[in-house]
């Protein structure tokens, strides 16, 4: 088993996030620096060199899309899942900056890609016999504010290497001219050594001169991970991607891995099963244990203790 960084450590480190927008207000940026958070996950899933990166293109996608959420109380679910050996990405977070997620098979792996990097689109998307990719798979973007019904926005996917997907997504199901760009860069010991993201949007009164200085910038810019190897901080790269454009810095927030799983959850997960399924547990098993998906935590039920849900549950 690969050593992590997490080992022995009760605390994570933070990671910066920072919202940063034209004078003009023409486009704006998130630019955010994941490598503990994706170090984090590293350490909980213990996954392949290939899902790592996957995994952390998700995750850090995640938490910049979740910095644009409107109220603390909304949560945004990615789900990316093709015909790759990994067989699907799930992610959630929420405007906190509180990231998880987790992937179906985390020892799937390929060969390096024609271009000698991890092939995070043939993990997920799959490879015929030519080496070509398969299609047939989907991001789903939900958002759900705990009050209303979810909003969901899926899209066939267009590479699985994550950013164009993103990129996709936001032109097809939202209609808003977008560039994002991720990154995870992993060492031999399969810990992450540099992982970030950002997401550059063109906001309503940009023009074509404002696109043209994005585009020219952009193409200016090393990718994230080299930029973050570099020593730029997400502050750095927002005000490089906006040059041109006097940047102003709106904001600047933590993102980190956090489940917010609970005892209380597991018990009403629990509940579902209703007295039939839980009378049946208790007389074949006379115990439970349910694992969290996103933190591994195991929550473990002796025979009182499903008595005692028994007595709550519906018919």
């Amino acid at each position: 088993m690969a050593h992590s960084l997490f080992d022995n450590k009760s605390v994570q480190k933070t990671d910066n996030l920072v919202h940063a927008i034209a004078e003009d207000g023409s486009c704006m940026i998130l630019c955010a620096d994941t490598t503990d958070l994706v170090a984090r996950a590293e350490w909980i899933h213990r996954p392949s060199a290939t899902v790592t990166a996957a995994l952390g293109r998700l995750l850090t996608a995640a938490g910049l899309m979740g910095a644009l959420l409107k109220s603390e109380n909304d949560r945004l679910t990615l789900k990316m899942q093709g015909s790759g050996e990994v067989g699907g990405l799930l992610v959630g977070a929420d405007a906190k900056g509180h990231v998880k997620g987790y992937p179906f098979n985390a020892s799937a792996d390929l060969p390096l890609n024609d271009k000698g990097k991890l092939d995070v689109g043939g993990v997920i998307c799959g490879r015929d016999e030519k080496g070509e990719l398969l299609g047939g798979g989907l991001l789903t973007v939900i958002r759900d504010n705990g009050e209303t019904q979810p909003y969901v926005g899926q899209i066939p996917l267009v590479s699985g290497e994550v950013a164009e997907d993103i990129t996709a997504y936001y032109a097809t199901s939202e209609q808003i001219p977008t560039v994002c760009g991720l990154g995870v860069l992993v060492n031999p010991d399969l810990t992450p050594k540099a992982a970030g993201g950002f997401l550059l949007q063109v906001l309503p009164g940009g023009d074509d001169k404002t696109i043209e200085q994005l585009e020219k910038n952009v193409q200016a810019m090393p990718p994230v991970t080299v930029m973050l190897e570099q020593g730029l901080t997400p502050e750095e790269i927002c005000i490089k991607a906006l040059e041109g454009l006097s940047p102003q810095i709106l904001s600047k927030q933590t993102v980190s891995y956090q489940c917010d799983c609970t005892r209380e959850r597991t018990d009403r997960g629990l509940l579902t099963l209703r007295k039939e399924g839980l009378r049946q547990l208790i007389e074949e098993d006379g115990k439970a244990e349910l694992c969290c998906h996103f933190c591994e935590k195991k929550y473990r039920y002796n025979k009182k203790e499903l008595e005692a849900l028994l007595a709550q549950a519906e018919i």
